[in-house]
């Protein structure tokens, strides 16, 4: 018996999801019953265990029931972006091997080109919300397409006509099948086996893990201001009601609306990216001081560096519910630290929770706590990028441990402190600069809303760092404030670390999970180093 059916018997009517925007309440039968329903109907069309299916919605309800259909229907399930390009969404259709696309009335103006690509005119198309008529007006776009057209239905009268009471065949249970960010090429899938029929109602260690790391159960009300193509707010929010809590989900984050929101459903654990931190903050004095936040048992953090100012604020305001940890989709490691190891140390990621942290240098060689070198973790989960074997070598070193890619140190505890990805390191004059020690210490300047800072070409020291700064109010910017934003950082950083020459922006690229897209400023800059205000050092 499934989680969700499970929930469904025990509380029929509690609610397991709803969305703040309309206050739609979905109740655990609700869910269970368009879960069966969705699952039913996608063996019906054909789908067999394995097989992909494609998500391309704004953040909306259905992406969690069709989830959910995917698992108990022993399929892979791939939200994505809404802001792909059309290139990357066919790539990542190919590359899943989508038999389905799920796309809103929003998303399917790129319908007619994504299907245009090569490999794709069989792919069938599913419009989730507006009306059957809207589904119906893209038929005619679609009918210059070569071999069998695509099929187009609407979600809610493909659910209609199925008998739930029929038995789903037994099959695996099926999992999420999530990209990267597109930061560098296209982007990566992360395929992990499903889980062998015969054991798939049984709790997987990973739900197990992270229970125990976030306390999260069915007295839980979650709340999810993040996008949920992003692998931690959707499995987060899944694994929230799997284990019988509720979702409180945003459609767009909002600083104000999610205050309120905490107060308005009592929420006792929520996820936030640095970004979202800094808007709260931003909040009128009054609009802070009248958030009632009592109920808030953890309030996580993750995605991004946090500033170490911007954390300490939200500390000081929210209290000792600030929960920091460090990961990616690969899962081989996770670490975590709480609001009272975090401010006797300060900047660290925690100690790992999964896996054992190794700090090695360019030669393979294990580095002692306090050096600086590329980030491996032993002993976690095997994973492997999908159609990608070299991209799956080239995270493993020749003792299996595996890297994100990142940069940093341990101190003598094992608290893990981050530094960069070794791509975004930059050597000037033979020196190692992070440009995260160097943003860190830049953003606390009080007219500073964001900051990004990357190498450029230089004749004397082959590169040097480049700070592009998006003002509070970006009418300020000048050459007398690039050169005040040096003085005031020259209490905190070396001469080799300062920034030779400062650019104006009004506002960084940065995706909705608050990454930051520095390969976009790296082109940018690399092309004209000279851009912007040249500081004399």
């Amino acid at each position: 018996m499934s989680r969700i059916h499970r929930w469904a018997l025990q509380t029929p009517q509690k609610p397991a999801l709803i969305d703040l925007d309309s206050g739609q309440i979905i109740s655990f039968e609700t869910l269970d019953t368009r879960v069966q329903r969705a699952a039913l109907w996608m063996r019906d069309l054909g789908l067999q265990s394995g097989d992909g299916i494609l998500l391309l919605l704004e953040n909306r309800t259905e992406i969690i029931e069709i989830g959910f259909a995917a698992r108990r229907g022993g399929f892979y399930f791939t939200p994505t972006s809404t802001h792909l390009t059309v290139p990357e969404l066919a790539h990542i259709a190919r590359d899943c091997g989508a038999k389905l696309l799920f796309v809103s009335p929003q998303t399917s103006v790129v319908v007619q080109a994504l299907l245009d690509c090569e490999g794709l005119t069989d792919l069938k198309v599913v419009m989730v919300g507006g009306d059957v008529e809207t589904a119906q007006a893209l038929a005619p776009l679609m009918s210059h397409l070569p071999k069998r057209a695509p099929v187009m239905m609407h979600f809610e009268t493909a659910l209609s006509g199925i008998d739930t009471s029929r038995v789903l065949p037994l099959c695996p249970l099926g999992r999420d099948m999530l990209y990267s960010s597109g930061t560098t090429g296209f982007p990566k899938g992360v395929r992990r086996a499903l889980v062998a029929a015969e054991i798939r109602d049984e709790p997987e260690s990973e739900l197990i893990n992270w229970q125990k790391s976030f306390g999260i159960d069915e007295h839980a009300i979650y709340l999810s201001p993040a996008p949920l193509y992003h692998a931690a707010p959707l499995r987060y929010v899944m694994r929230t009601i799997e284990v019988g809590g509720c979702v409180i989900l945003m459609k767009k984050f909002d600083a104000a609306r999610a205050l309120e929101a905490i107060d308005q459903y009592s929420v006792t654990h929520s996820q936030w990216v640095p970004t979202m931190f800094v808007r709260m903050l931003e909040l009128p004095a009054e609009v802070r001081a009248a958030a009632k936040l009592t109920s808030m048992r953890l309030a996580i953090h993750a995605a991004a560096p946090c500033p170490i100012h911007i954390k300490r604020a939200m500390i000081e305001w929210w209290g000792p519910v600030v929960l920091e940890y460090y990961a990616g989709s690969e899962g081989f490691g996770v670490t975590v630290i709480n609001a009272e190891d975090w401010l006797t140390h300060p900047g660290s990621v925690g100690r790992a929770t999964v896996g054992v942290i190794h700090i090695v240098d360019d030669e393979g060689r294990e580095l002692p706590a306090g050096d600086i070198g590329k980030i491996y973790f032993s002993g976690g989960p095997k994973f492997e990028y999908w159609n990608d074997p070299q991209k799956t070598k080239d995270a493993y070193n020749e003792k299996g441990w595996a890297t994100y890619g990142d940069m940093g140190y341990v101190d003598a505890e094992g608290y893990l402190y981050m530094a960069d990805r070794r791509t975004d390191l930059i050597l000037s004059g033979g020196v190692n600069v992070y440009p995260q020690e160097i943003e860190n210490t830049m953003s606390q300047h009080p007219l500073i809303q964001d900051v990004a800072v990357v190498g450029v070409p230089d004749t004397v020291f082959g590169q040097v760092p480049k700070a592009i700064v998006q003002l509070r109010d970006h009418g300020q910017a000048s050459e007398a404030l690039a050169h005040q934003i040096i003085d005031f950082c020259s209490a905190q950083l070396s001469r080799v670390k300062m920034p030779r020459s400062i650019v104006f922006e009004e506002a960084l690229p940065r995706l909705e999970t608050g990454k930051l897209l520095r390969r976009v400023l790296k082109d940018r800059y690399h092309a004209d180093p000279g851009a912007g205000y040249m500081i004399k050092i």
